[in-house]
């Protein structure tokens, strides 16, 4: 990444902010494919993200990743747990953006990043700074201040935190590109949705030819809308240092927040002020010391960089009398270099 150029950079920055800013403004999308349902979204969101994903993949004839993938059972078992979370995060958001509860699937993902580290805690046994506690326990006193708010436990963001959280774990341990994890979800997605959208269609419940060219249009649109975000994202991903993409990543909650309190007008009490207040002190307190620490380790590494060329340079230093004092081992050498 320090080898990136300063034009690479703001490109990669301005991709990543392309990329959280369509995901935040979701909330203004799932709303205009209504009668749809949340079930015939989501079906359609995975039949033509699968049908955009493999355009792209003959276009840029990348499939070797493919076969590999399917020789691999426990890496296949691992991406259709991500295609199973995924399609729980993806049909919970809609249903709630479709309900009117913006605001609520907003605080799932600025939540998101808290209930990470506890997975990573409990899952796979990382140990967290003091900070790191400290933000996890404003966290968790932020959905108790919620759950007296909503008078009941903000089950719409903690299973999209949780969800999301699981998905990412899965796309860690299976390491694969974005658009090439995407396809192999797409794929296992694509048949059991494509299954759902002809039994609605056989039972006279489909939108999908019945409400003119425009509704048709949109839907087949989601696959667009699903890709194009991600190609941003990737493109970002590889220019810009992952503490940005850190701070870019709560650009999308942060969206999403305004849009269900500017555009659809729901409701805050002031006790769900307080628990998002202490949802974004957390937040704040886990970007610092992200910050600091990242800072700490550059700084480590510069030092263990300039020391290791101070010693380079001082055994050439030293060895230069040596090779001064055997001047007649050079024609030896240069009449050993063409015949090697």
């Amino acid at each position: 990444m320090g080898g990136t150029s300063k034009g690479e950079q703001r490109i990669g920055l301005l991709n990543g902010i392309a990329a959280y800013g369509m995901w935040g403004l979701f909330p203004l999308f799932f709303p205009l494919l209504e009668p749809a349902g949340a079930g015939e979204v989501l079906a359609h969101r995975m039949v033509w993200s699968f049908v955009v994903v493999a355009v792209v993949l003959l276009f840029i004839r990348r499939w070797r990743w493919a076969g590999e993938l399917l020789r691999q059972p426990r890496r296949l078992g691992l991406v259709a747990v991500a295609a199973a979370v995924i399609s729980v995060n993806w049909g919970v958001y809609i249903w709630a953006v479709n309900s009117g509860h913006v605001v609520e699937a907003s605080l799932g993902y600025f939540i998101n990043p808290l209930v990470t580290i506890a997975m990573g805690v409990l899952l796979l046994k990382e140990r967290l700074r003091p900070v790191q506690w400290a933000a996890v326990g404003v966290g968790l006193a932020a959905v108790a201040v919620l759950t007296v708010g909503y008078g009941r436990p903000p089950w719409i963001s903690l299973v999209l935190a949780l969800s999301f959280a699981t998905y990412g774990l899965m796309k860690k341990k299976v390491n694969l590109g974005g658009v090439e994890s995407l396809a192999s979800e797409t794929a296992i997605q694509f048949l059991p949705a494509l299954g759902y959208l002809l039994w609605l269609g056989a039972h006279g419940d489909s939108t999908f030819t019945t409400e003119g060219w425009g509704h048709t249009a949109l839907l087949a649109t989601t696959g667009v809308v699903t890709a194009l975000p991600l190609v941003c994202f990737g493109a970002a991903a590889i220019r810009v240092p992952l503490s940005t993409l850190g701070l870019l990543q709560y650009l999308a909650p942060v969206f999403q927040f305004l849009c269900g309190i500017l555009y659809f007008h729901e409701s805050m009490p002031a006790e769900r002020w307080a628990g998002f207040g202490l949802v974004w002190i957390a937040l704040m307190t886990l970007t610092w010391d992200g910050l600091r620490t990242a800072r700490r380790t550059a700084q480590r590494r510069d030092a263990l960089a300039r020391a290791a060329a101070a010693s380079t340079s001082t055994e050439a230093v030293a060895s230069g009398p040596a090779r001064a004092a055997q001047p007649a081992a050079a024609p030896v050498e240069a009449q050993q270099g063409p015949e090697a």
